[in-house]
């Protein structure tokens, strides 16, 4: 991050100065991220190949589920975004309205959806004085944008995300 400005996404030096802000297991995530996007032929990473990530590498993020079938049912839906669930998304850009869509505003490599979720994950990891952004600062992040993909995957495994965030809010809340 140079002189307090947040992440602009995309790929070369920002994406050096981004991972200087994550710790390993988010960056981790992010790399993943990258990966299942070009291998399910997006032109973008999105909040939805976020999540993936998240849940799949991170069992805090599976905890801040609770206990019960929710993390299979959201990997379910997830898995199937290539060969069923999500086949709408296919081509198009993210736009849940978190930043404007306009020529400067889009980030290569990013839809802006999801570059506002990894803005928001580190201005949590701020707020709480923390060296980089963890996998729980993107996971609240990503359910504080209401039409986001990935608020819609979680919604359509039946979490609720109001309490979700407030789960959340809370274990931020202990890091501290």
């Amino acid at each position: 991050m140079q002189n307090g400005t947040a992440y602009c996404g995309g790929d070369g030096p920002a994406q050096g100065e981004l991972e200087a802000q994550l710790t390993v297991e988010l960056a981790s995530v992010v790399s993943a991220a990258r990966r299942r996007a070009t291998r399910d032929g997006d032109r973008q990473v999105d909040t939805a190949h976020l999540l993936h990530g998240l849940l799949e590498s991170d069992p805090a993020v599976r905890a801040s589920f609770g206990s019960g079938p929710q993390v299979a049912r959201l990997l379910g839906y997830l898995v199937q975004r290539s060969i069923g669930y999500g086949l709408q998304w296919h081509g198009t850009v993210e736009d849940s309205g978190a930043v404007p869509l306009v020529a400067e505003g889009v980030v290569p490599g990013w839809s802006p959806a999801a570059a506002a979720a990894m803005d928001g994950a580190l201005d949590r990891a701020r707020a709480r004085y923390a060296t980089g952004a963890d996998c729980l600062d993107l996971l609240a992040a990503l359910v504080d944008d209401p039409e986001s993909r990935a608020v819609e995957v979680l919604r359509r495994a039946s979490v609720d995300t109001t309490v979700l965030a407030a789960r959340l809010d809370g274990e931020c809340a202990r890091l501290d």
